[in-house]
């Protein structure tokens, strides 16, 4: 991929004539967020990327590749197949398997430092998410709160409370993390 996330963001929104407005309205993530993420200033979570992709009409393999696909019950860690969101500081390792599971999508999330001063702007989506902190301090924001979770704490909540987590540390932050409804659907990608 040889663009950022939010090059390809803005340059597919305009081309569209599609306004930040009109994009938040059918995205339901603000406007500020939106702003954000085209200039490069804010992570975006894979399902928040699916829901943008949905509206401006384009699957979510346009903006990175997607994982390959794992049929098989059980994944070796030499097997794990590694989903890099290019330009960006998250990692993400698909641990599911792709042909039986529906509603869930469980990865492995590594988050490099955050160097930048700019604000992470909670946002809502639908769904639930469980995350577990397995390395490092993750910061989280969920509603009007911040909260500092550390190795072996977890959060779960339902995915329409406005949320966002970042590592504002000088070491790498690892996690687990499982989003249901499933939010990238493999099968989709496969002719």
């Amino acid at each position: 991929m040889d663009q950022e996330i939010g090059e390809k963001l803005k340059d597919l929104r305009t081309s569209k004539k599609m306004t930040l407005k009109e994009l938040s309205e059918k995205t339901n993530l603000s406007i500020g967020y939106l702003s954000q993420l085209e200039r490069g200033l804010t992570s975006v979570a894979i399902s928040s990327l699916e829901n943008i992709a949905f509206a401006l009409g384009v699957d979510l393999s346009y903006f990175f590749e997607p994982p390959a696909n794992n049929e098989n019950r059980i994944t070796r860690s030499f097997e794990q197949k590694l989903s890099i969101v290019e330009n960006s500081r998250f990692i993400y390792h698909n641990l599911g398997n792709d042909k039986e599971t529906e509603n869930m999508s469980p990865f492995m999330i590594t988050i490099l430092p955050n160097y930048t001063n700019e604000e992470v702007i909670p946002y809502s989506h639908e769904g639930e998410e469980f995350t577990y902190v397995l390395e490092g301090v993750l910061t989280v924001f969920l509603e009007n709160q911040r909260f500092e979770l550390y190795p072996g704490d977890s959060i779960h909540i339902n995915s329409t409370l406005k949320h966002n987590w970042d590592n504002y540390t000088s070491k790498l932050v690892k996690i687990l993390c499982t989003y249901s409804p499933k939010i990238f659907d493999i099968k989709k990608h496969i002719k």
